[in-house]
């Protein structure tokens, strides 16, 4: 159905943004010269190795998960925990779908947290799971 939420093309989503990513580091680390003299562009491998894994994906889904716990330690009456909680009585508009907080429900659960509730309320304790969300590859569709 038009504007239901659709995983692929959020992989896509990701899949492309990768790949951007990619190009920008190619030019700026550059080309890699092999022994025999001859000049070669770098790996992907090589590249992930040069950025120790952190891609603008996994920085992004650090923001998030660090917004997330941001917001579930407020207290309840605070009208940006309201709003959180608050649910529309309508659908969205056809078009490519608003990222949801659903969304980082779903990804703790993908990196197996499901405490998430308590842990939150410990602020080094979540640092320590947002950090980790940093190093998770991304697998391209």
């Amino acid at each position: 159905m038009a504007g239901e939420p659709n995983s692929n093309n959020f992989k896509q989503v990701l899949y492309k943004t990768s790949l951007f990513e990619r190009k920008i580091l190619r030019k700026i680390f550059g080309p890699t010269k092999e022994a025999n003299g001859i000049w070669r562009i770098k790996t992907n491998r090589e590249l992930d190795e040069l950025i120790k894994h952190r891609n603008i994906t996994n920085y992004v889904k650090e923001q998030r998960l660090s917004w997330f716990g941001h917001i579930n330690r407020m207290p309840e009456t605070s009208i940006v925990q309201r709003m959180h909680k608050w649910k529309p009585f309508t659908g969205r508009p056809s078009g490519r779908p608003k990222s949801k907080w659903d969304d980082v429900r779903n990804y703790l659960k993908k990196m197996k947290r499901m405490k998430w509730a308590e842990q939150v309320q410990d602020r080094l304790k979540w640092k320590d799971i947002f950090e980790k969300a940093k190093t998770i590859r991304v697998v391209a569709p």
